[in-house]
C-alpha cells in the first residue's frame, strides 16, 4: 500500500493520500485549506482521488475538503456529530486563526456521513471508521486492519493527545474513545497523526503520560 503525506498550512496538518500502487485510485485522509498542495500531491503519484476522509470538522483538518472536491469530485465523508463544525468552517477560519476566507471558500456540498464500525471499501482499500468523540463530538479515526495502520486525527500524537478546551471537546469521552477503539488495538500498529511524527500503540502505550491511567 502506497501512504503519502505532507504538512501543509499554518496549523502543519498531516495529510495522507493513500492507495494500493501509483498511478491508480486514491483516497485522501485530512483536508487542510490548501487545496493545491493536496492536488499536487495525488498529482506526484499520479493519482485520482475518490473519497475524502475527514477524521474531524476542525478548519486545520477540513478546510479545504469543498475545493477539493470540487476540483477532483471525490466524495467528502464527515461525521454528522461535526455538522456543527464543518458547515462553519468560514467562522472558525476568522475566530481561531484571524484570517478571511476567500469569497468563494465554502464547505462540501455534499456530504456522506462516516457510521462507526463500518468498512468502507474505497480505491480497492479497506478502512474501518471508529468513531472517537472527545477532541470533536464527531472525530473518527481509521483503521487498515490487513496494512496494521491507524489514521488517529487529533484523537493520539506522538507522546500526546488531542486537546478537548475547543467547542465540543470533552476530557473524560476522549479517554473513555482512547480505551476501548484505540488501545483495544495491537502494539505494533502504525499510528499516523493529524500532526506530527508517527509512533505506534505500544509505543504510546509505555511512555506517553496522558495514558498512564488506562
Amino acid at each position: 500500500m502506497l501512504i503519502s503525506s505532507a504538512s501543509l498550512w499554518l496549523a502543519e496538518t498531516n495529510t495522507y493520500v493513500v492507495a494500493k500502487e501509483r498511478g491508480g485510485l486514491a483516497v485522501v485522509i485530512d483536508a487542510p485549506p490548501d487545496d493545491q498542495a493536496i492536488i499536487d500531491l495525488l498529482a506526484s503519484h499520479q493519482l485520482t482521488p475518490v473519497a475524502l476522509l475527514l477524521t474531524h470538522g476542525h478548519v486545520d483538518h477540513a478546510g479545504g475538503a469543498g475545493p477539493v472536491a470540487r476540483r477532483t469530485e471525490a466524495v467528502v465523508y464527515v461525521h454528522p456529530s461535526d455538522d456543527f463544525l464543518t458547515l462553519r468552517l468560514q467562522d472558525q477560519l476568522r475566530g481561531l486563526f484571524g484570517a478571511t476566507p476567500p469569497g468563494d471558500w465554502e464547505p462540501p456540498s455534499v456530504r456522506t456521513d462516516l457510521v462507526d464500525g463500518e468498512v468502507l471499501s474505497l480505491a480497492d482499500i479497506d478502512l474501518e471508521v471508529r468513531h472517537t468523540p472527545g477532541h470533536t463530538p464527531g472525530h473518527c479515526c481509521f483503521y487498515v486492519e490487513n496494512e496494521g495502520v491507524l489514521f488517529s486525527g487529533d484523537q493520539l500524537f506522538a507522546r500526546s493527545v488531542g486537546r478537548t478546551d475547543l467547542p465540543g471537546g470533552d476530557w473524560n469521552t476522549l479517554l473513555d474513545s482512547m480505551k476501548r477503539r484505540v488501545l483495544d488495538l495491537d502494539d505494533d500498529v502504525r499510528v499516523l497523526p493529524g500532526h506530527g511524527p508517527e509512533t505506534t500503540i505500544g509505543l504510546e502505550r509505555r511512555h506517553n503520560p496522558f495514558l498512564r491511567d488506562l
